[in-house]
């Protein structure tokens, strides 16, 4: 006789946005937490440092700064944790230099930047969304980096579960950028029960230790990762190195590890390039946002659509590697694009980039703490 499984009632709760990526990270499998509190993102820290201890082998730690925070988010992950920090862009500043370790040594981990006016101490209470290029091009030297974005407080938990699934599955570190609206926001949220979600996990060695390289190139991109202290050798540096993750200057070795640390996210943009379509089947003109804009220029498509303008509305989930595809299209069947932000048009020179002077591409751009609202993006539809 077939034994029905019953079926688990989802836990619902009212939260902030940062609330709900603390619920995220731990429905997926988050037993680490660095940071250092900052506005607007502390509510996230606050979370982590009450939940943490109390599931098994759950670390919290407060550190000295930003800057630590990050290195031992690091040392977390390469022992094997999965884990998680959260800043603003002062913090996220600091913590460049680290990111760019992190992206060498392929440490899968997550990094919530809870935007807020700039730059230097700026505005601590205000909404920006002037991170955006610094989280893709922040550190130095040529890399690869994943950039996610949420624009309601369902989405911060779900995608802070897609943050931490895309670090585990490419061995990367991964940018969840919110701004401070989003973050703010307090709404009624679904948890979902963990057997309900798919959750990844890096993949471990199979070898025997003596067999084992660290950084070795496989069809996926992705080397196998061994926990520090399982065993397996593992050598650690942030110079370029072989597979064997000693350091090396020769040209081919070089070259072969940059440009498999390229081809391990290239080759899967179908997979990370994600983006939510509205009302675009027949669209004219076409809205890109992200983040808590996004809301924004929803209710103004459908406040256009009222007006018979025929407006549709491309919402950025995954903001690097660019959504090409998606707004490539867009570009080929309206008008116009309209790309509303806050800031001086970050995002709008990706979208510039790609339509290569094929249709009008119209700007909203505000940079004085205050959201974009409604209206504003209305009027330049119509």
């Amino acid at each position: 006789m077939a034994v029905q499984r019953k079926k688990r009632k989802r836990r619902e709760l009212f939260a902030l946005g940062n609330e709900a990526v603390a619920e995220g990270a731990l429905l997926a499998g988050c037993s680490f937490y660095a940071g250092y509190p900052i506005t607007p993102s502390t509510e996230i820290m606050e979370v982590m440092a009450n939940r943490l201890p109390l599931i098994e082998d759950g670390v919290f730690i407060q550190m000295e700064d930003e800057i630590a925070s990050m290195g031992a988010t690091i040392g977390a992950s390469l022992a094997g944790r999965k884990a998680m920090t959260a800043t603003s862009g002062p913090g996220f500043a600091l913590m460049q230099e680290h990111i760019g370790y992190a992206c060498m040594v392929e440490a899968p981990l997550v990094v919530v930047n809870v935007m807020r006016g700039g730059p230097s101490t700026g505005l601590p209470t205000s909404p920006a969304q002037a991170d955006v290029q610094m989280a893709r091009w922040g550190t130095h030297g040529d890399h690869p980096i994943i950039v996610l974005s949420a624009s309601n407080v369902q989405e911060c938990l779900e995608m802070t579960v897609t943050a931490f699934n895309f670090a585990e599955k490419y061995r990367t570190p991964v940018i969840l950028l919110l701004d401070e609206v989003t973050a703010h926001t307090r709404e009624k949220i679904s948890v979902p029960d963990p057997d309900e979600v798919e959750i990844l996990s890096r993949v471990e060695p199979t070898v025997p230790p003596e067999w084992f390289k660290p950084y070795a190139d496989t069809a996926r991109g992705v080397p196998a990762m061994a926990p520090i202290g399982s065993g397996y050798r593992t050598h650690v540096t942030g110079l370029t190195h072989d597979v064997m993750g000693y350091p090396t200057q020769r040209p081919d070795e070089v070259k072969d590890a940059m440009l498999r640390l390229f081809r391990k996210i290239d080759q899967y943009y179908g997979d990370i390039q994600m983006a939510d379509e509205y009302l675009l089947d027949d669209a004219e003109v076409a809205v890109v946002a992200y983040g808590s804009v996004a809301r924004s220029a929803h209710l103004a498509v459908e406040q256009a659509r009222e007006r018979g303008a025929k407006a549709g509305l491309l919402t950025l989930k995954t903001l690097f590697p660019f959504p090409r595809p998606a707004v490539e299209k867009l570009t080929h069947r309206c008008h116009t694009v309209v790309v509303p932000e806050m800031n001086m048009g970050q995002m709008s020179r990706e979208v510039k980039r790609v339509n290569n002077g094929r249709t009008k591409v119209r700007t909203i751009n505000r940079v004085d703490g205050q959201i974009i609202t409604p209206s504003e993006i209305l009027k330049a539809i119509l």
